[in-house]
């Protein structure tokens, strides 16, 4: 794999290291990309859910956590009590760490877990004064008022 050197971007710009960093990490730098499967769904035009496959994970088992512009799904199995002999092992219980970037204004809404999927929804708050707005035109339908002088006496 080929390595980028983003230093010279960074001698140049200035509030950009955010973006480097989402290109440096969209290289495929994420050794354990495949476990555990997910969607990513957008439902309407500021909300979006994100589906998990944890089966064999309970609630007490995965933690969510929300920092800045990062979501982060970990999960982590509890040892068993008691010795079980399986004669073939295929529903995966490892544990995981799933990161995912957030744009701005993303904040998550809430998490449930459900017949072995884990669903977190996402909703897009824009402030009300980054969303966009109708704007009147003047057409010029009121006649221009010219100022009236008095004759001098």
């Amino acid at each position: 794999m080929r390595h980028v050197d983003y230093t010279p971007l960074f001698r140049s710009t200035v509030g950009f290291d955010r973006l480097i960093n989402l290109l440096d990490q969209a290289a495929g730098l994420d050794a354990d990309a495949g476990y555990p499967p997910y969607n990513i769904e957008r439902v309407d035009d500021t909300k979006y859910k994100i589906a998990i496959a944890v089966a064999g994970f309970e609630a007490g088992e995965i933690k969510i956590e929300a920092k800045e512009n990062s979501l982060t799904v970990r999960g982590e199995k509890k040892a068993e009590a008691g010795e079980r002999q399986y004669l073939h092992r295929g529903i995966g219980t490892r544990a995981f760490e799933r990161r995912f970037q957030l744009a701005d204004y993303v904040e998550v809404e809430g998490a449930e877990l459900k017949d072995g999927m884990l669903t977190v929804g996402l909703v897009r708050n824009l402030p009300e004064r980054m969303k966009p707005r109708t704007i009147a035109i003047n057409a010029g339908t009121d006649p221009v008022k010219q100022i009236e002088a008095a004759k001098a006496a």
